[in-house]
């Protein structure tokens, strides 16, 4: 079918409004704040091959991982029925981490599935050794329930043995339970939008589209990308370990007319600690550096990847083999490789690239005990300093790069869980400064009002986040423990404790690197 152009900017909209319905829906269902206030969830939509057709604005570090997590339901399921539904959270096939939990279904016109529907929620707890499920851990075994490209529903019904299999394994079960039926809502109003787009305008011609689309897609981020200079751009950033070492991310960006190739050769090899990622995580950071230097406003599908290869070497830092630990790989190295592809662009297109921003989701996990003896886990990423770009500056107390959620509100957590937030507020000269200042970080403080553990993963502890063009560096992050007595103690970037009550728990997120010139204006 021959594409006309006002109908493929119709299409574009009516696949990309069928993605964000979904997440309006898996945010009104949700049963956990983590879902109904921080939005930690994406939703996409895919074609019969597995091609995502689009994903709603949700969160970018889902952006390469999506597909891998429908490739591997495709992979598993040798015929669909109406009602079937995959759920995986396996990062070695098809997921990232575990806490994050996707679940795929199909859409039938006729007899045969045309379309697929997919979300990925993050699950405030899924087992492992510490509440959230974001555990100081050295191998995958230690992170929480794994679960491979199974069937959850078949042919619409609950297959109740695997439920309840996956809910004796963590620590909130009731909770687990209404956002795994809040995945599967949105899946039906997905479904339902489709059937009704297909109904309406008939299957042949939304197939066509959705192909145009992938097309056009492809076009414009290779016509994009050729306007950028022939060459190879380095750059070289760490990730700080919890034993005081450092893990070296190295690429070369390598830029050959409409295409362009990212190799990490010479990266770290796998660490003994939570923060190595699968390749679909590597790949995802890489993506969405790309997509944030395209001028043109490109419709995000598949077509958007074709033009980015992104090679790394076999069980490396960024390309583990399992059962190598990954719970923080996901949402801390994810950061610190969109810095370093960043970096290495910002000298090929240097009026594109900001400076860093905080480089880091400040994951903070607390968990314990109710009065009414249920467990309870609750999670959070606070945000932190934006970098500052060219010819503006950084924002302040946002969440950067491979995170779009939003900070917790101290009403929805203080309602729930068994702690108060006495100080939130934006940090004072946080910002690197510059022509154009980074953005602030944020100070938020917790007070605990029963016993609980507490586990922190957060990186710019030890390096700040980068300033570019002359541009200063923005200030570190700092984690503080104040007990009952007022005694201050800094803790490292990564830890687990037991807090008592009465202990306060201070976090101060890194902020933006400044942009150009920095003594010519104070931050």
């Amino acid at each position: 079918m021959p594409r006309d152009a006002i109908l493929l900017e119709v299409y574009r909209h009516r696949f990309a409004g069928v993605a964000e319905e979904m997440g309006i829906t898996l945010q009104r269902t949700g049963y956990s704040p983590n879902i109904k206030e921080r939005l930690d969830f994406s939703c996409a939509v895919f074609d019969a091959r597995g091609r995502m057709i689009a994903q709603a604005a949700h969160i970018p570090v889902h952006l390469g991982a999506m597909p891998a997590s429908c490739a591997a339901a495709l992979s598993s399921v040798r015929k669909w029925s109406q009602g079937d539904v995959v759920i995986v959270n396996d990062p070695f096939d098809g997921g990232n981490h575990l806490p994050d939990i996707t679940m795929v279904s199909p859409v039938f016109a006729g007899k045969l599935p045309v379309f697929f529907v997919a979300s990925r929620a993050h699950h405030a707890d899924v087992g492992g050794m510490t509440p959230g499920s974001l555990p100081l851990s050295t191998e995958l075994y230690q992170e929480g329930i794994i679960i491979p490209p199974v069937r959850l529903y078949r042919d619409g019904m609950l297959c109740e043995d695997l439920l309840e299999l996956i809910l004796r394994n963590v620590r909130t079960p009731d909770e687990r339970r209404g956002d795994l039926a809040a995945q599967r809502a949105a899946h039906a109003i997905g479904e339902r939008r489709l059937l009704a787009c297909m109904q309406t305008h008939g299957t042949d011609e939304v197939l066509a589209y959705a192909d145009h689309l992938c097309r056009y897609s492809e076009q414009l981020t290779r016509a994009e990308i050729f306007q950028w200079p022939d060459g190879v751009f380095k750059f070289t950033d760490a990730m700080e370990l919890p034993d005081g070492e450092d893990a070296l991310i190295r690429v070369a960006a390598r830029i050959a007319g409409s295409s362009i190739m990212f190799d990490f050769a010479g990266t770290d090899p796998v660490v003994h600690a939570p923060l190595n990622t699968v390749h679909a995580v590597t790949a995802s950071a890489c993506y969405y550096a790309v997509r944030c230097l395209m001028r043109e406003d490109i419709p995000v599908n598949a077509g958007c990847f074709a033009p980015v290869t992104v090679r790394a070497p076999a069980n490396c830092l960024i390309n583990a083999r399992r059962p190598a630990a990954v719970a923080g790989g996901n949402v801390e190295t994810s950061q610190r490789i969109t810095d370093a592809v960043l970096g290495a662009l910002a000298q090929a297109v240097p009026d594109r690239v900001g400076a860093a921003g905080q480089g880091t989701m400040n994951n903070l996990t607390i968990g314990g005990t109710l009065d009414d003896g249920c467990p309870f886990a609750y999670y959070e990423t606070i945000g932190g300093g934006m970098g500052a770009a060219p010819g503006a500056d950084g924002l302040s107390g946002v969440h950067v790069h491979m995170s779009n959620t939003l900070n917790t509100p101290i009403e929805a957590l203080e309602l729930q869980f068994p702690f108060r937030i006495t100080r939130y507020a934006l940090i004072d000269n946080s910002g690197g400064a510059g022509r154009f200042q980074g953005g602030r970080g944020i100070v938020r403080e917790y007070a605990m009002l029963d016993s609980v553990t507490v586990t922190m993963l957060s990186e710019r502890r030890r390096y700040a986040p980068w300033g570019l063009a002359g541009g200063a560096p923005g200030r570190k992050g700092r984690n503080m423990l104040i007990d009952a007595l007022g005694k201050e103690t800094e803790l490292p970037g990564k830890f687990t404790r037991h807090l008592q009550t009465g202990d306060r728990l201070r976090i101060e997120t890194p902020g933006g690197g400044g942009y150009a010139d920095r003594n010519s204006r104070s931050t």
